[in-house]
């Protein structure tokens, strides 16, 4: 993947917001809803939002594109967090993106760069920038023509594969690529906004490849990593001879790791299943013996904005207002993160990460990964 050279880039040491607004934060909260729901006011997120907008709106291309050298990926991810931070698709900056991402529908109905190999990838983020601006129904047909387009990029009986092949119900990058987990929960985003149901066959295939990525043995997983590494989590593949951004175990299992085991939870979840599950359980106890805001669990600083995401909306997902760590200490977990966000704003109202991987190291495409984590927290 190509990295940002934006000039815009400073270091994280810069502190985003003074104390000041990080202790606001705690005093602009909703009283506790019915549901025990732990929402923030929109009061507590906006001076976040505003600069990291304003930082966004000097950094799109007269085209409306954000980053453009990486495709139409960063400036849909872009455009799905401005809108899901309250502008409308009218809005001209946002007006101006929609328009440049729709170069890149095909009469396929995949929306992707001509030469991509990224093609799921990209036309699943599309889907959800399309999605947020569809209040009016102006992008109803394009939506019915990618989520065609992308369930017949799942690996199913199409390939004449059985349910019980390690690819049964994944997806990778592009047609047929090697399936993972990362572009699974992208493609259970873009069928959830395309308005698919939890009972959706193609959202079902899916958990099945999501379940064997998942460090637990159980009837929905007996590849040949579940038990050697049972802790609940969740690692980047059980294709192609597994694989796991963290490492192997010394027993040879794949070591789960955070942004990939709320991504494995939040899929559970848009699959339909509850808390109850065993699954969902495991997966959630990983989460609180690994409570982390400072660090990627299992990861450290590579993809810590990714993991952001990531985590705030899986765990909005779940209906959790509160998490225990690994010391039984209850957290807040919407109030920590968005102190702990305030505290990594730059200056110029972005984000970047210290660290390039997975093209972290765009100003562009971290900001977009931050307000769609603050969408999160406030609950939208």
């Amino acid at each position: 993947m190509l990295v940002s050279s934006n000039p815009a880039r400073h270091s994280l040491n810069c502190l985003g917001a003074p104390l000041m607004f990080v202790l606001a934060v705690f005093a602009t909260r909703h009283a506790p809803a019915a549901d025990d729901s732990s929402a923030l006011d929109p009061a507590a997120t906006s001076p976040l939002t505003t600069r990291a907008i304003e930082f966004l709106a000097t950094a799109q291309t007269p085209e409306g594109a954000f980053s453009p050298q990486a495709g139409p990926a960063v400036t849909a991810l872009v455009t799905a967090g401005i809108l899901k931070s309250g502008r409308t698709a009218d809005d001209p900056l946002v007006a101006r993106s929609l328009k440049y991402l729709q170069t890149f529908v095909h009469p396929d109905g995949g929306i992707y760069k001509p030469d991509s190999t990224h093609k799921n990838y990209e036309t699943c983020i599309a889907m959800v920038a399309f999605a947020a601006a569809n209040a009016d129904g102006r992008f109803d047909k394009l939506l019915a023509a990618a989520d065609r387009y992308v369930k017949g990029l799942q690996w199913d009986e199409d390939e004449s594969i059985e349910r019980s092949h390690e690819n049964y119900g994944g997806a990778g990058y592009g047609s047929k690529k090697r399936p993972d987990l990362s572009n699974t929960s992208f493609l259970l985003d873009a069928l959830r906004a395309a308005g698919n149901s939890p009972d959706d066959p193609a959202i079902q295939k899916a958990l099945i490849f999501v379940s064997r990525c998942q460090n637990l043995e159980s009837e929905h997983n007996t590849t040949k990593f579940a038990a050697k590494n049972p802790d609940g989590g969740f690692y980047y593949t059980i294709a192609a001879g597994g694989a796991s951004m963290a490492g192997e175990t010394p027993e040879g299992g794949l070591r789960s790791y955070g942004s990939m085991t709320y991504s494995g939870l939040k899929s559970m979840i848009f699959a339909g299943l509850g808390p109850d599950d065993p699954r969902v359980k495991a997966a959630f106890e990983w989460c609180s013996k690994h409570y982390d805001l400072k660090s990627n669990p299992g990861m450290g600083e590579a993809g810590l904005y990714y993991y952001y995401h990531t985590f705030a909306k899986a765990l909005d997902a779940l209906g959790a207002a509160k998490i225990k760590d690994a010391d039984g200490a209850e957290h807040d977990w919407r109030a920590e993160l968005v102190t702990e966000l305030a505290r990594r704003q730059q200056p110029n109202g972005s984000w970047v990460n210290g660290s390039d991987r997975w093209m972290e190291g765009d100003a562009n495409l971290v900001t977009g990964y931050v307000l769609l984590t603050l969408s999160y927290c406030r609950g939208k």
